[in-house]
């Protein structure tokens, strides 16, 4: 494990779904496997911070110089405002207690990954995620770690991979004194937690992409959301770590 210079340097609404799949190749890498359609799949999704991030203006770009269009596969999915246990299936509250309904974004994510992939042979798997916020809010910060462990070990099964990257978006430094969202510095905590606790895992810092001017014009400073050049490099970053992440296990999958 590892954080680069665009990653944090300590360890410590709306739906879209793009995928793309044929094209002609303009480069690539020698984990792309000439000759054949295999794919590396990358599965982005979250809250509002991913809803804003457009992967053609950065993200895709990046990903086919070294891949090729014809081996990279993207799905994203992310909704504004929503806490992780619309995502992970089996979430519980830190006294045990378990809300009616669980799990409904991801299975709404995972109809769109099903979809992609039917046909293809996939290389290798990247989840991208970027989320806490909502979490932060409701001061569910003391088993987010778990929550996020537990929602890896579900894509992992669902998928039958056990060597599936994740790129996490640690939440920027909006609310560094609790004010507004009482859990917020536990939740980055907690994303840190998760980053050391496994492999093939990449933690990316995003503190200086509040700042600016967003897309609607508006000057912001250490905003909840990111400004407009914050969300192109926000995909570059998501991208870089990807890349390398995959690069360090040869591009090669270990689906079981």
């Amino acid at each position: 494990m590892k954080l680069s210079v665009c990653a944090v340097a300590f360890r410590c609404l709306s739906s879209c779904c793009i995928v793309l799949t044929v094209g002609l190749v303009t480069s690539h890498s020698p984990t792309a496997n000439e000759g054949n359609a295999s794919c590396h799949l990358f599965i982005l999704s979250g809250q509002s911070n991913m809803a804003g991030m457009r992967p053609e203006d950065s993200f895709i770009p990046d990903i086919e110089k070294v891949f090729g269009k014809e081996h990279v596969l993207v799905v994203k999915d992310a909704h504004g405002g929503q806490p992780i246990r619309r995502w992970y299936r089996e979430w519980e509250a830190a006294d045990g207690s378990r809300p009616d309904s669980t799990g409904d974004l991801y299975q709404l994510l995972m109809d769109k990954v099903q979809a992609a992939i039917i046909g293809k042979e996939i290389q290798t798997v990247t989840f991208v995620w970027m989320q806490g916020e909502r979490d932060a809010a409701e001061k569910c910060g003391e088993i987010y770690t778990a929550s996020l462990e537990g929602l890896l070990q579900q894509l992992s099964n669902d998928l039958k991979r056990d060597d599936i990257n994740v790129v996490i978006g640690r939440l920027s430094d909006f609310d560094m004194k609790n004010a507004k969202y009482p859990h917020w510095t536990l939740i980055r905590e907690q994303q840190a937690a998760f980053f050391q606790n496994g492999p093939r895992r990449s933690l990316v810092n995003t503190d200086d992409l509040n700042d600016g001017e967003n897309r609607r014009g508006k000057k912001i400073k250490d905003d909840l959301h990111y400004s407009a050049s914050g969300y192109v490099e926000l995909g570059k970053r998501f991208a870089q770590e990807a890349i390398q992440l995959i690069e360090a296990s040869d591009g090669v999958g270990g689906g079981r």
